[in-house]
């Protein structure tokens, strides 16, 4: 055989084999094509849900920040140099713990003087009832008996009871001196106290505002302590949400890091709104049911509000419930292989339930969603 016929051969194999191929490949993208519509053409599988009876709640959640629900702003009270500070931002007190003191020789030198005072007045006060006896018990005894008969005149004159050179009486004189002195002692000794600042509860320190050798002035914040046994939650709702609620309402939280949820409850809502130009936001206040030990001021926290409740609701889920107006919306319903629409009453719109009022019955099937 030559070469040429060998060529020819070989050339026409090649050609009988693409041809092959080309058909096979015809063939099978005919079939995926028809495979293609015929899902085209089928109509998609509907997921219905049936109207039964149970639970519908509506929540509404947002993000807040643990705070104190006291806060205690310290300050000395008296002017004065700062000698100590014994605490900083952070620290746990107890009550009656002294916290920061100023230089107070000069506070007790007075508390000292004006006890020297009270001291002398008392003396001044002892001499002048001493006096004052002495003559009330010679003056009664120069008295005459009631039943003794009209004698003459005793010789020599009988002291009387009359206060000397005309002045007032020195026993009431020397009291009121006393009383000033006392009054004295005290203003001094509260001076004193007021050099010391002491922590009025048991708390947490949050800021302090000065350092030693700090001039303050006398009732100027010195340190502020925040009541870490009474902690509630501060939170922000948009208005959309604000509206639905109110004080009492019951409330979960749930701390930054942790799944742990605190029963909490709503104790206020502001009456007032914030704008920060695009949104309108109302402030709430949250008291836990039962505070945690280890709760931090500042802490971040996630808080949900339960504002509207419904049991044993005739229900289907909210996502097969459309245009939704006033008390009614429209559903899908089965019937055999179609769906019909149909308008019904509408009560609480819950967040994975809503209530059927009016227009169902249980054991209907609706489309779930659509």
């Amino acid at each position: 055989m030559s070469e040429t016929t060998g060529q020819r051969r070989g050339n026409r194999r090649i050609r009988f084999i693409g041809a092959v191929i080309v058909v096979t490949g015809a063939v099978a993208g005919g079939v995926i094509a028809a495979l293609a519509k015929d899902d085209a053409a089928r109509p998609a599988a509907v997921v219905v849900a049936l109207v039964d009876r149970g639970e519908v709640t509506r929540d509404v959640a947002t993000t807040g920040t643990v705070e104190p629900a006291t806060t205690r702003s310290l300050s000395f009270a008296v002017p004065g140099t700062v000698e100590s500070v014994k605490v900083r931002a952070g620290n746990r007190v107890s009550k009656g713990q002294t916290l920061a003191a100023l230089e107070n020789a000069d506070a007790a030198d007075d508390v000292s003087d004006a006890q020297s005072g009270l001291a002398e007045a008392q003396t001044r006060l002892g001499q002048a009832q001493s006096v004052a006896a002495r003559a009330t018990a010679s003056a009664t005894a120069c008295a005459p008996p009631a039943d003794a008969r009209p004698v003459a005149a005793a010789v020599g004159p009988c002291p009387t009871r009359g206060y000397p050179d005309g002045g007032g009486d020195p026993v009431l004189t020397a009291e009121q001196q006393v009383n000033r002195a006392a009054r004295a002692v005290e203003v001094a000794a509260k001076a004193l106290d007021g050099t010391s600042l002491v922590a009025p509860i048991a708390g947490t320190v949050v800021a302090v505002e000065g350092k030693v050798g700090d001039q303050v002035r006398g009732g100027s914040t010195f340190i502020n302590l925040a009541d870490t046994n009474a902690m509630q939650v501060r939170a922000e709702f948009p208005e959309a949400d604000a509206g639905a609620l109110a004080a009492g309402q019951d409330a979960t939280v749930s701390l930054a890091d942790s799944d742990v949820l605190y029963e909490a409850e709503v104790i206020q809502v502001d009456p007032a709104g914030t704008s920060d130009g695009t949104l309108v936001r109302y402030g709430v206040l949250l008291a836990f049911a039962d505070s945690p030990d280890d709760l931090l001021v500042g802490q971040s926290a996630r808080v949900k509000v339960r504002t509207g409740e419904v049991a044993a609701a005739l229900r289907v889920p909210s996502t097969a419930v459309h245009d939704v107006s006033g008390g009614s919306g429209t559903v899908l319903v089965r019937d055999g292989n179609r769906s019909v629409e149909r308008v019904v009453a509408v009560g609480l719109r819950g967040d994975r339930y809503t209530e059927i009022t009016d227009g169902l019955e249980q054991g209907d099937q609706v489309v779930r969603s659509w």
